[in-house]
């Protein structure tokens, strides 16, 4: 029995597949897909290990070409467009693994982020007094992630969940529009687990979310819509009720009591 039907969206999706495929020596880790991710929504991709996440999430953040198929953002196709570009038109990859200077403070890591949208992203040589116009702004993304107290910490210093809102805090400063999140919540404990949920659902205000995520108590409680994966396409696709009550879904996760 198929899902129940979202809604009828009030826009056009923000970002868009069509077809999208793709094969490895013969083997089609992606088949088919055709995903909408619409503007101003928290939308997740689920799925068992081995249903082709990962490569979807590479596919549209253009670390992987697909075989066949398009992609579109913000109404441009931009399937053949280099990972840089993509990121500079507003489609900001965080990965899995945190990205962030070890021997930086928290404000430096996030000044650093800050100088490409200031078009100082060449300009290290340039004075800190020069630099230092970044200053405020850098400030209201560490207060804005909780990280206000550890503003002169190295990052390499962060336990591993504050380490993850800087992260973030980098992704903000480039003001994207749509920030895409892979397993965002891998590795946490509880504590950290909570705080850096409610830390995304305040960032995704006025933004568009996609996220790659295991943990379905996470799934169920942050997103709008969800996407579940299995052996390369969709199996079912709506909200987190429709696609946790649909038996593909349950057998999918071999009886999972979150599915």
């Amino acid at each position: 029995m198929p899902a129940a039907p979202m809604p009828a969206p009030r826009s056009e999706p923000i970002l868009s597949a069509r077809g999208l495929t793709k094969e490895f020596f013969g083997f089609k880790a992606v088949n088919g897909v055709d995903l909408d991710v619409y503007p101003g929504t928290i939308h997740a991709l689920i799925g068992p290990n081995g249903a082709g996440k990962t490569t979807v999430f590479n596919l549209l953040t253009k670390f992987l070409n697909p075989t066949a198929g398009t992609i579109r953002f913000e109404g441009r196709d931009i399937t053949r467009t280099r990972p840089a570009d993509v990121a500079r038109l507003g489609l900001v990859r965080s990965f899995q693994i945190s990205a962030v200077f070890a021997q930086l403070t928290v404000l430096d890591n996030v000044r650093v982020a800050l100088q490409r949208p200031n078009g100082l992203a060449t300009q290290f040589w340039r004075s800190n007094a020069v630099l230092s116009r970044l200053d405020a702004r850098a400030a209201e993304l560490i207060e804005a992630v909780g990280l206000s107290s550890f503003s002169d910490t190295l990052a390499g210093d962060l336990p591993y969940g504050r380490k993850r809102a800087l992260e973030i805090a980098t992704t903000l400063a480039l003001d994207p529009p749509v920030m895409l999140f892979d397993e965002p919540m891998a590795g946490m404990g509880v504590e950290d687990i909570g705080r850096i949920s409610a830390l995304i659902r305040k960032v995704a205000a006025g933004r568009t979310v996609l996220m790659v995520e295991h943990n379905l108590n996470v799934v169920s409680d942050l997103c709008d819509r969800v996407t579940v994966l299995a052996r390369g396409e969709i199996l079912a696709d709506g909200d987190y009720a429709a696609v946790s009550a649909d038996p593909r879904v349950r057998e999918a996760y071999m009886g999972s009591e979150h599915a």
